[in-house]
């Protein structure tokens, strides 16, 4: 029995440090600015490079060093990888993926294109968007459409294993960018306007078994929490907290989903991601909080148990996904060294908080013209801890199905989406790509049937009243919750801002143009128009001594959806279409990789 117990304790040991060699390994990849080895550049979703050849004095000399096109139009969404000589590049719906020799002018080494059944398109939300890939081991990870997640040697292209994450005819698709850490890749699903029950799940990077799934929604055992130990704002969440939340089994049907950006601790062993909205967008066919949609989870990614999570929106009623990117950053708050999480959340609130135990330390509108609450209940001592305060006026619960209720800010594509901010250690400033956008909103009665749209609201989209710009490009002071500074935008910033250590801050918009400001005063100092709309996020690397920056073109997305699938009715794409139709001005369909570089 000894022998037994020291081969099982030897045996464990071994795979820890398996685990935390493959961990040590990418972490240390992540670090080299010559490289971009992850989807978010770093664990931290800092998107910051050290890199600063190109800075605030040059970068008005960048020129176009090289361009490749995907051969696919729709949205571009994500950005490349760099690892050593070879970039991967990847593109939308039917998601090809190219390995391009840097040392041979971009020359195609190997493409992977998967065959995929195109019925999964029309069950694709908001276009057939792709936000890049993952690295590790050797392998690069890629999740298709159709949900199948595929690892393929860097190398050579060839599948080394394949993996189907959901069912498209239900509506699960994918969407996401994958996540390597420690031994295992995670994915997201999307599908929340079709009544998914939505999970993060944790994949064998090596086999591609699956590890552990845990939902958004539903009983304790498959949402992953422990009942005493599992903590939202300091208190256990207790037993089926998400169950008592809703009507009968609305759970199964609940969305919930986790397409957006997953962060990671090291040191607290914690990863981070959010969850979607409820389904359905008639908040008056599922009383309740809805837990847990809308929320942010600190789970254990060995095991997926959540140490804690915090529901931003409860029971929403204007699709204010908390999908979008958790930024981890050490800063003072009232003379405490914090470990932070900065999130910008779909309905226009800035959060900060505690990243270790979940304590809400800051909660702040990041753009002035949110107006669908009054804020947050910051009383540490009040039943209403932590939850926003919604105005009876802009309530689409209150107010009932079939009225229509105008002038509600954000829209639902919120004062943020997707399109993820920067964080520069050097000005301690976050830098946030924004929607300065409002709507109409008329929910009415919908039923669920398997693979149809479950959606239950009207919408149209336009800017705030009596203004003319459709977004802003922030920095943001997470200790406070201020702005520091803002530049107007004609249309919403639908792309990923990259932060450098040359005191510049890239960013791309929807007519096509590349920009570069100044980190500390937000002052143009470059721009560049693309061949389409940019909702690509920025990159940077260093190959052969030179920097280089790169940003995938290509409009569509939510905001270009009109142009993306030549869509026409104001009130199609979700209200998208009409608010965005002065786009087709400015730009046209593409698929192209630009990189820049100095002369």
């Amino acid at each position: 029995m000894r022998r037994l117990l020291i081969a099982a304790c030897l045996g464990v040991a071994a795979t820890f440090a398996v685990n935390a060699q493959a961990n040590d390994d990418l972490q240390k990849m992540s670090q080299n600015p010559k490289d971009w080895v992850m989807p978010t550049g770093d664990y931290a979703n800092h998107r910051f490079s050290k890199l600063k050849q190109i800075n605030a004095q040059n970068v008005k000399q960048l020129k176009v060093a090289w361009t490749f096109s995907t051969g696919v139009l729709r949205g571009h969404e994500g950005a490349p990888l760099v690892i050593g000589n070879v970039m991967y590049v990847h593109g939308p719906f039917p998601n090809p993926v190219f390995a391009l020799d840097l040392d041979h002018d971009g020359k195609i080494l190997w493409k992977y294109e998967p065959k995929q059944d195109p019925d999964v398109i029309p069950v694709m939300c908001c276009d057939t968007v792709n936000r890049g890939l993952a690295y590790a081991d050797g392998m690069i990870f890629l999740h298709q459409a159709d949900t199948t997640l595929v690892a393929l040697d860097a190398k050579t292209g060839k599948v080394i294993w394949q993996k189907k994450d959901g069912n498209p005819k239900i509506g699960e698709t994918g969407t996401s960018a994958p996540m390597v850490i420690k031994d295992k890749v995670y994915v997201g699903i999307s599908g929340g306007e079709f009544g998914v029950q939505c999970r993060m799940t944790a994949y064998d990077a090596k086999t591609g078994n699956r590890a552990w799934i845990a939902y958004s929604e539903g009983p304790d055992d498959q949402i992953l929490v422990d009942p005493n130990k599992t903590t939202e704002l300091g208190r256990p969440v207790g037993a089926n907290s998400s169950l008592k939340t809703w009507q009968g089994d609305q759970w199964k049907v609940g969305g919930g989903c986790t397409w957006g950006w997953i962060s990671y601790d090291p040191a607290l062993n914690l990863l981070y991601y959010g969850s979607g909205n409820p389904s359905t967008w008639n908040p008056k066919q599922r009383p309740g909080d809805n837990k847990w949609s809308m929320t942010i989870w600190a789970r254990n990614p060995d095991t997926g148990m959540a140490k804690w999570v915090y529901q931003m929106t409860p029971h929403d009623e204007w699709d204010y996904d908390g999908v979008n990117e958790m930024i981890l950053a050490d800063q003072n708050i009232g003379g405490q060294n914090r470990k932070i999480l900065v999130h910008f959340d779909r309905n226009g609130l800035g959060y900060t908080l505690d990243r270790e135990t979940g304590e809400l330390l800051v909660a702040q509108k990041y753009d002035p013209k949110v107006n669908w609450t009054s804020g947050v209940d910051m009383d540490k001592n009040s039943p209403t801890y932590g939850r926003p305060k919604v105005l009876d006026q802009y309530s689409t619960d209150k107010n009932g199905e079939d009225h229509n209720n105008k002038g509600i800010c954000p829209a639902a594509l919120g004062t943020k989406d997707e399109q993820p901010a920067a964080y520069s250690p050097d000005t301690g400033l976050f830098y946030v790509p924004t929607n300065h956008v409002c709507m109409d909103y008329e929910p009415f009665r919908v039923s669920y049937t398997a693979g149809q749209p479950y959606v239950g609201a009207t919408l149209s989209m336009y800017p705030p009243q009596g203004e003319s710009n459709m977004g802003n490009f922030i920095a943001w002071d997470a200790k406070q919750g201020k702005i520091v500074w803002s530049v107007p935008e004609q249309f919403s910033v639908w792309s990923g801002a990259l932060a450098t250590d040359g005191g510049i801050v890239f960013y791309g918009t929807l007519e096509g143009y590349l920009k570069a400001v100044d980190a500390k005063t937000g002052k143009e100092l470059f721009k560049f128009k693309t061949p389409s709309g940019i909702i690509g996020n920025v990159m940077t690397y260093e190959h052969n001594g030179k920097q280089y920056v790169a940003v995938l073109s290509g409009v569509g997305g939510w905001a270009g959806i009109g142009l993306a699938a030549g869509l026409t009715d104001p009130q199609a794409g979700l209200g998208a279409v009409g608010g965005y139709a002065a786009l087709r001005n400015y730009t046209e369909l593409g698929g192209q990789l630009t990189v820049f570089a100095l002369p």
